[in-house]
């Protein structure tokens, strides 16, 4: 059964930023959200995890409402990664890692073998194994996003949920990160949540996508049948051709001849 959000409303104290929305993600897939700003995709996510109260509605994980789950079970089903993230100077890539594991530890000790088994495991898969003893915020741009990535697996919860993972990236980091997001569904099973802005990364690495519009779900399900010109213009107002390039869908916006003249 999975993850399921149902008739769920919510907002910050002022209007409604999600309204009677209701949605499921599927195991082992990569789900993107998208929308335009401000129409609800990050409130999902902390909705999810408890950090935005519902008004009505709940949160479902294999049938069970999450309302009332403690903080730390909570952790060994889904791990979140926000938009941002901060470590202190002080703090090295492996000792990031090793907070993932606070949800198995036990009152009276640390990490176990396994779990420093999972972190070794979580470095190698982002490809930072050889960097662990360096401080986080002296790695490159694409490394930190890695290494955050690297947390967020080493948690091994089932169900990740990202918020923006590839922001001011540059083209190159955006797709090493989302290729290996997409790595996550396909080789460790997990099932993934990310809000993603560009359509044509979406289609690119998405197999399901929400489109979001005032906190309701405009259209939702494969990227190959949602991602239509009728569904972005109602999500964005915007007029796109969609097509098919060796089997990948591409986004290209139509563009009025005035907006094509140089100023």
């Amino acid at each position: 059964m999975g993850l399921e959000v149902r008739n769920a409303t919510a907002s910050y104290g002022g209007p409604e930023v999600l309204r009677d929305l209701s949605v499921g993600f599927a195991g082992a897939r990569l789900t993107a959200l998208v929308g335009p700003n401000g129409c609800g995709k990050s409130t999902l996510l902390k909705a999810v995890m408890g950090f935005v109260p519902l008004a009505r509605g709940a949160v479902v994980l294999d049938g069970r409402p999450l309302r009332g789950i403690g903080r730390r079970e909570l952790a060994r089903h889904i791990a979140y990664l926000p938009q941002e993230t901060y470590c202190p100077d002080y703090m090295t890539l492996g000792e990031l890692v090793e907070l993932a594991g606070y949800a198995r530890y036990s009152l009276a000790g640390g990490p176990s073998a396994r779990d420093r088994d999972l972190f070794r495991a979580a470095l190698e898969t982002v490809g930072l194994a050889d960097l662990a003893h360096r401080p986080v915020n002296a790695l490159s741009g694409g490394q930190r996003q890695r290494a955050w990535i690297a947390m967020v697996l080493a948690q091994d919860a089932r169900i990740i949920l990202m918020d923006e993972p590839v922001n001011h990236l540059d083209m190159k980091y955006q797709y090493a990160v989302l290729d290996l997001v997409r790595r996550l569904t396909r080789d460790h099973g997990k099932t993934v949540v990310v809000v993603l802005h560009d359509l044509n990364l979406t289609t690119a690495f998405a197999d399901d996508v929400v489109m979001l519009r005032a906190g309701a779900v405009m259209a939702a399900g494969p990227a190959t049948r949602t991602v239509t010109a009728a569904t972005v213009q109602q999500t964005f107002d915007l007029d796109a051709d969609i097509f098919d390039r060796d089997g990948r869908l591409i986004c290209l916006p139509r563009m009025a001849k005035a907006d094509l003249v140089p100023s």
